[in-house]
């Protein structure tokens, strides 16, 4: 948490707002969470370059400057982008403020200090090895059919460890695997490369919908999920599986069962998905 619909809302919320601002100065809470450069050169190359846009990869968000260079932020488990006015209320987990030529603040607040920054050329984002060997993303034509299908035969590991791994597809976190898996109707125990071709397309499926459901919802908030405005999502509201231990299956009536696998807290039913 964040995963790929959530960053993607908070690049939405926040693109508007600071494309063609300046960054006039950063100021450290807690400066070892730039991971590359040094903390002083993060601020020093910062300090008054302009932010061109704001893109995503996976569950990186990527604000391309004006010299070239992108400042790239991963929120791991608990990272918040919030832009704030020069007297807004800010996030008691405040960790570095971005301030802005307009008096405004683009605030990065982390309650665990997980999350990584990172200040570099464009052609040098391969230093970033989760960015530069993730898989292809939901919703786009590099994620194809064809591609879940022969990705899978390769594998024989368990469906929803291989899910979850960003080389595989870029993206998918722990919620939004369960969802998809629950969907499709596949245990998250069943070996990959054992899924037939008619299971392949449910779970194709299944996973584009997941994240444009997740994406048109506004995000999941349990706890520390917030937009780029501060504002909840919705998408705890439909789930299907996920945090919904020993309640009924909303297909079946059958008890929703939660165990570990593939190290991560894992929902499903277990007579639809056998």
């Amino acid at each position: 948490m964040p995963e790929m619909p959530e960053v993607e809302i908070i690049r939405r919320s926040l693109i508007e707002k600071i494309s063609g601002r300046t960054i006039v100065e950063v100021e450290f809470l807690l400066a070892r969470l730039v991971k590359w450069p040094s903390s002083a050169e993060f601020q020093a190359v910062l300090t008054n370059r302009k932010i061109e846009t704001v893109a995503r990869r996976g569950k990186y968000l990527l604000f391309h400057l004006d010299d070239k260079q992108v400042l790239v932020i991963h929120l791991r488990m608990t990272g918040r982008l919030q832009y704030i006015t020069r007297d807004g209320e800010k996030d008691k987990f405040t960790r570095i403020l971005f301030k802005l030529d307009n008096g405004d603040i683009l605030v990065y607040a982390d309650t665990r200090t997980l999350g990584t920054l990172y200040l570099m050329p464009f052609d040098e984002l391969w230093r970033i090895a989760g960015l530069f060997t993730m898989g292809p993303e939901p919703l786009t034509p590099e994620f194809s059919l064809i591609y879940l299908t022969e990705m899978l035969k390769k594998h024989h590991g368990k469906i929803k460890a291989i899910l979850l791994n960003q080389k595989y597809i870029g993206g998918l976190g722990n919620i939004y695997v369960d969802e998809c898996m629950a969907i499709a109707g596949i245990h998250p125990e069943r070996i990959a490369s054992s899924l037939s071709e008619n299971e392949n397309e449910k779970l194709y499926h299944a996973i584009n919908k997941v994240i444009a459901d997740g994406i048109e919802h506004g995000g999941t908030t349990f706890r520390d999920y917030r937009d780029g405005d501060g504002k909840s999502g919705s998408h705890q509201y439909h789930l299907n599986v996920y945090g919904r231990k020993d309640e009924p299956c909303l297909s079946c009536g059958t008890p929703i069962q939660r165990k570990e696998v593939a190290g991560r807290g894992t929902h499903f039913c277990p007579k639809c998905q056998k």
